[in-house]
């Protein structure tokens, strides 16, 4: 039995010796944490490339989703703002003596109600021009206004759905390629173990975890945003067909 034990410990010697002496330093530094910075920064330039990408792609997503936050919470405010003017009893010539002031800009419901009763006035002062041609051009003034309205609400909310659908693989791609590298280097080592592979496989899954990292806060921005601008889109167009209704009953009266 004791002589098992030298020829074993012989047997085992050309694998020990295969490991590379700094493989797993640097997979599992001092003190059993990961160093993540030395881990990209060790990674190939194509996965390089792709953490950039996938960096630039987060970045990029954070900033429109802070930015879209503010942009539809004040379009909400100033829809629920002007709706409490308009319904207040307050004087539509006089309320759209205020929505056409050239030295303030509007937007939202209130340009939508300016589109269409300055379409109705001009149409009104035509001679000729009857009550059911008058409506037509204010509802055809107010649905262009609405469609710009609705643009302007989902602008980058395209950029959202596409980093979100499209993260995940650029970040498996960088993972499969760093995997490859990494068993491509195995051709010069004489017994593979786990701690030869370790180093690359950890620096190839750092992509992936860039992509998720990129693609989660995007899919949950686009699905919330979109749900709101589809509530802001109704709201706008209950309020034309309200204000159609009103104009129609004023146009019959001038008649």
């Amino acid at each position: 039995m004791n002589e098992l034990i030298p020829l074993l410990a012989a047997l085992a010697a050309p694998a020990v010796e295969a490991v590379a002496p700094g493989a797993t330093a640097a997979a599992v530094p001092l003190g059993g944490e990961l160093d993540y910075w030395q881990l990209i920064m060790h990674a190939s330039l194509p996965v390089k490339a792709v953490m950039l990408l996938l960096a630039f792609g987060s970045v990029a997503s954070w900033t429109i989703i802070f930015r879209k936050h503010k942009s539809l919470n004040d379009a909400a405010d100033e829809a629920e703002a002007f709706e409490e003017r308009f319904w207040s009893g307050i004087d539509l010539n006089q309320l759209y003596r205020e929505a056409s002031d050239r030295n303030r800009s509007v937007r939202g419901l209130e340009a939508i109600f300016e589109a269409g009763f300055s379409e109705f006035a001009r149409l009104r002062q035509k001679r000729g021009v009857d009550a059911r041609t008058q409506l037509e051009g204010a509802q055809r003034a107010m649905r262009a206004q609405l469609s710009r309205e609705v643009g302007e609400l989902e602008h980058n909310l395209e950029f959202l759905a596409n980093v979100g659908s499209i993260a995940p693989y650029v970040g498996l791609f960088g993972t499969v390629w760093g995997i490859m590298i990494s068993f491509q280097g195995l051709a010069n080592v004489k017994e593979a173990t786990i701690a030869t592979v370790a180093p690359g496989i950890s620096e190839a899954l750092i992509a992936t975890a860039m992509g998720l990292f990129a693609a989660i806060p995007a899919v949950w921005a686009y699905n919330r945003y979109a749900t709101k601008v589809d509530r802001i889109n109704a709201r706008y167009e209950a309020f034309a067909e309200e204000f159609s209704s009103i104009l129609q009953r004023q146009a019959h009266l001038d008649d």
